[in-house]
């Protein structure tokens, strides 16, 4: 069942994580170097590296003998990681984009589709229905598509400082949500096991 609130809150996690306000740099860098990239074919992608890993990732997490709590566990320590990258602006998970077109490489995956956002997107499977996160996800992707195509005037608009501002933001935002996911998750697996 469609439920606005946790589209809401499912595409504020998704925002967060991907944080394409963040790369607006690095996209800029791309094209300064004269690489060129297709907005539109980068933002389709992306889309469908996440659909693939959402519905095909909990069948791989089965494999494993994870369940979905456990994982969203592991998720939340992930998003803990990457939102003090954010906030403290250091590098922690290391970005080592591989040769060749950038619209797939490196701007779909990792930039947009990255690890902590596929990692993301299964542990919000715990909190979160299914229909309600797949459009929390597009809605992220209409917008990714946004900044890709029009980043020359999102550039002047914005300005470096506001894009550090909105990066140190969605960090802090992005740290309460990855706490929230831990102590719900943590609870639900101690409670399975009765523990207390």
């Amino acid at each position: 069942m469609i439920d606005f609130k946790q589209i809401i809150g499912a595409f504020l996690v998704l925002f967060a994580i991907i944080d394409i306000t963040g790369s607006i740099p690095i996209f800029l860098s791309l094209k300064q170097s004269g690489n060129k990239y297709h907005p539109l074919f980068a933002a389709l992608i992306s889309l469908a590296i996440f659909v693939v890993f959402f519905f095909l990732g909990d069948a791989a997490l089965k494999l494993f003998g994870v369940d979905i709590q456990s994982f969203a566990v592991a998720g939340s320590i992930v998003l803990f990681i990457m939102a003090f990258e954010m906030i403290l602006g250091v590098e922690i998970f290391k970005n080592d984009p591989a040769g060749g077109g950038s619209t797939v490489v490196p701007i779909a995956f990792p930039l947009i589709a990255g690890p902590g956002a596929l990692t993301t997107i299964i542990s919000l499977r715990a909190e979160y229905a299914d229909v309600n996160i797949l459009i929390a996800l597009l809605l992220n992707i209409v917008i990714d598509y946004l900044v890709l195509r029009y980043i020359d005037k999102l550039e002047k608009l914005l300005g470096a400082t506001l894009v550090s501002i909105l990066r140190k933001f969605f960090g802090v935002i992005l740290l309460a949500i990855g706490v929230r996911l831990f102590t719900t998750n943590l609870g639900n697996i101690i409670h399975s096991m009765n523990i207390l």
